[in-house]
């Protein structure tokens, strides 16, 4: 059987041992899968990212990634993912393209690599043009895609991505969803947090409805619907958190 690229256990958590925000979490995600991750507002989302880069340490449980621990192998744990956040995280005085550059050699990208990828995803983003300002002159849109284009340069086995379209512009959401696509079908794991279920329905290959602190359902979009006795996505999130026909 194929490794997952990340595995969580029995996952407790959150900010205070008093107060855990995540109860009893257990999720994985297969190479070559994008898994939608979905909520309201408070269920749970973020701190769930949160655990998973190490920022904030389990309470209970454990994760993985490509069968690696944190606490063990920090290093090849913190390698074989990369992290999108829901807001953009730059440095004011690099240029677009040395934001590129940097996180070509943090990750060991050799230079030739490092260039054709970097180009395709500066044209790819419609960035080209933009490659040589300094990130504290882009727009909150631009910024937000020199963090997707740096994460894309890495081509990890794992992606986690935290609101990926809150920005962008509509060709820049079209050229993000392609883009992700290609990765998993290069056999990279992806987990996609959006509150825009509509726009990752063509592309989730199953879901995780977080509620509460608690996965509430889990699978695929007709193991949902079926679940929840819906026609469609939304409809089903909205059924299964409490909102009923609204």
């Amino acid at each position: 059987m194929t490794e997952a690229v990340l595995a969580i256990e029995q996952l407790v958590g959150g900010y205070s041992r008093n107060r855990p925000v995540l109860r009893d979490i257990s999720l994985q995600v297969q190479p070559g899968e994008l898994i939608g991750l979905i909520g309201l507002n408070g269920a749970g989302k973020s701190t769930l990212m949160k655990h998973i880069i190490g920022l904030l340490k389990p309470h209970q449980g454990q994760v993985s990634v490509c069968g690696k621990r944190l606490a063990e192998e920090p290093e090849q744990y913190r390698t074989s993912y990369v992290f999108v956040p829901e807001s953009p995280l730059l440095y004011d005085e690099l240029s677009v393209w040395e934001h590129l550059e940097f996180t070509a050699m943090v990750y060991g990208i050799e230079r030739a690599a490092f260039e054709d990828r970097a180009q395709r995803l500066l044209e790819r983003f419609r960035m080209a043009a933009e490659r040589n300002k300094f990130a504290r002159h882009l727009s909150k849109g631009m910024r937000q895609k020199v963090m997707i284009m740096c994460a894309f340069l890495v081509r990890p086995p794992l992606y986690l991505i935290d609101e990926p379209f809150l920005g962008l512009d509509p060709l820049a959401v079209r050229a993000l969803l392609k883009q992700m696509d290609e990765e998993k079908r290069s056999g990279a794991g992806l987990i996609v947090s959006s509150h825009i279920i509509s726009m990752m329905e063509t592309y989730c290959d199953r879901y995780v409805v977080l509620h509460e602190g608690n996965i509430i359902a889990h699978g695929t979009k007709r193991d949902i619907t079926e679940l929840a006795g819906a026609p469609s996505m939304e409809e089903a999130f909205f059924r299964l958190v409490g909102g009923g026909d609204a």
